[in-house]
């Protein structure tokens, strides 16, 4: 199966996607912190990471270098009607969407379907880790 990571501090919202996730195949797991889910990461490396805008704002270019599966994506998400926060250059490259949820929940579940799909296709489905962290600091 597929792991997803959602990592933010809204547990109701990330919940709710998990079983959304979980009902469509996927293996989800929360973490409420961005070191938590490089820990999670670091264990069993997601093929997509969703992450709070607020905490990828916050944090450091090797903080949100989460490890990812071969082929995996991050994308990022805020709440509806949260401020926008402007990201350096090599951090929206690294990011496949910015979603507003739970507006967006199903556009959510066609991006991952589709990141799935290609890892599959180009054969990086397979296990082992990558890292977006060079993408981040090119």
């Amino acid at each position: 199966m597929t792991r997803i990571l959602l990592i933010g501090g809204d547990l109701p919202l990330l919940e709710g996607l998990a079983q959304s996730l979980a009902s469509s195949g996927f293996t989800p797991a929360v973490a409420a912190s961005l070191t938590e889910g490089r820990e999670l990461a670091a264990q069993d490396p997601p093929l997509v990471a969703v992450v709070s805008r607020a905490l990828a704002a916050e944090a450091t270019a090797e903080t949100l270098g989460i490890p990812l599966a071969p082929g995996g994506a991050l994308m990022l998400y805020r709440a509806v009607g949260s401020p926008l926060v402007t990201f350096s250059p090599s951090v929206q490259r690294a990011v496949l969407a910015d979603l507003a949820l739970p507006l967006e929940r199903n556009r959510l579940l066609a991006l991952v379907h589709h990141v799935d799909e290609r890892a599959k296709v180009t054969g990086r489905g397979a296990a082992g880790g990558g890292s977006n962290q060079d993408i981040i600091e090119a």
